[in-house]
């Protein structure tokens, strides 16, 4: 089933991204390479796509996991939790409809 990961940063987040993206990255590139990953980014913290030193409100994944719990677990191992990049992760069912 897919689940929505979303994510909420600390605020001033954008030294702690750039610190730890790399390992980030990582394991969303492991998702993709198994097929598992739908779709995955940042939310800029103002309206544009490159918000530069504004920096990211949050992210949203949306993967493929067995069940709630796993999604759960992936979520609370990732870098970005551990750096403290994220105040806030929501770990929930998504039913993908369109497209």
């Amino acid at each position: 089933m897919w689940y929505a990961i979303i994510s909420e940063d600390v605020a001033d987040s954008l030294s702690l991204r750039k610190a730890t993206r790399e390992k980030h990255l990582a394991r969303l590139n492991d998702l993709k390479q198994e097929g598992r990953l739908l779709v995955a980014g940042p939310h800029p913290s103002i309206d544009a796509q490159d918000p530069g030193d504004a920096g990211f409100s949050g992210s949203l994944v949306i993967a493929e996991f067995d069940s709630l719990v796993l999604a759960t677990e992936w979520a609370d191992a990732d870098p970005y939790v551990a750096a403290g990049v994220y105040q806030k992760v929501i770990v929930k069912p998504f039913k993908k409809v369109l497209p």
